[in-house]
């Protein structure tokens, strides 16, 4: 079966990624029936499953995720795309693989740091929509030994399902799909503004989450002592909770005018009213999204 190697990580999740994946389906004559597996990770899932989006405007693909992270969130749902140099997943499509094969023994050989930047996910899920989950998360870290891993994966599966299947496209006008990118306004930013390079997808997430608690806090929606107990969670698992190294905030408040959830040049954060139950709000002033930034480091 001929296969092609793809780069791992953000900065491989590029138009010239894509086009050698694309040049590669026409080298082995795939017409629309045929099939396209896509094994590894959340970059090679987004690049391949765009990919099989737009070759021949639709073949069918299979997703093998082989990170926790693409189990739990990435391979899930059919969004797929790109990065472009103004941001993040600029480009891309709505396109449901045939299937999803999820086995956690691809777990085994994962480096510890990828393990760690998958439960950032699994924290977001809880936080969410799974209050039993995060509880779990927050009563002890999750390891690759731990007896529940294959359910914890389940669950957030069976959640980001459920929201995808209300909201396919993320049109709904409260929220929806859209609930899904807790912790990513935030998170994304700082991938971009750090160039892709110094955090993992689920690092970058880990420090949005602890971003979205504060900013959720300071709204008058969630109290302090739920915001330490997201950190100490996300601490728990080797995350970030602020900025190794600070970045100006103007290069980060640039960053978030290119959010795919903005409307009408604003942006739209996702905060907690309550662990456990999160909702869209279009009304925070940017004042109060810098006071956030400089307390998870920024400089400026």
């Amino acid at each position: 079966m001929p296969c092609l190697k793809v780069q791992a990580g953000e900065t491989g999740k590029s138009l010239r990624t894509y086009g050698r994946v694309l040049e590669f389906m026409a080298r082995c004559r795939l017409d629309r029936g045929s099939l396209l597996w896509i094994i590894g990770g959340g970059v090679v899932g987004d690049v391949g499953g765009f990919a099989a989006a737009t070759y021949l405007r639709g073949i069918d693909c299979i997703q093998v995720p082989t990170t926790l992270l693409a189990m739990v969130d990435s391979a899930v749902g059919g969004k797929t795309g790109i990065n472009l140099a103004a941001g993040k997943n600029l480009v891309g499509a709505f396109h449901q693989p045939r299937a999803v094969f999820v086995m956690t023994d691809f777990l085994r050989t994962l480096p510890a740091r990828e393990f760690a930047a998958g439960t950032a996910e699994i924290i977001k899920c809880g936080l969410l929509g799974d209050v039993r989950l995060f509880a779990r998360l927050a009563r002890a870290p999750l390891t690759r030994r731990s007896a529940d891993l294959p359910g914890v994966i389940r669950r957030c599966c069976a959640l980001k399902a459920r929201l995808v299947s209300r909201d396919e496209r993320e049109t709904a006008p409260d929220g929806g799909r859209a609930l899904l990118n807790l912790g990513h306004t935030f998170g994304h930013a700082v991938e971009q503004a750090s160039g892709f390079k110094e955090y993992r997808h689920g690092e970058a997430v880990a420090i949005g989450l602890a971003g979205a608690a504060l900013l959720s806090q300071k709204l008058g929606l969630l109290a302090s002592r739920d915001v330490a107990r997201v950190r100490r969670t996300l601490t728990a698992q080797h995350l970030p909770v602020r900025l190794r190294t600070p970045l100006a905030l103007s290069v980060l408040r640039r960053a978030m005018q290119h959010d795919k959830k903005n409307r009408g040049g604003r942006p739209r954060f996702i905060v907690l009213e309550r662990i456990g139950h999160a909702v869209v709000r279009a009304d925070v002033r940017p004042a109060l999204v810098d006071e956030v930034w400089r307390e998870l480091g920024a400089r400026g």
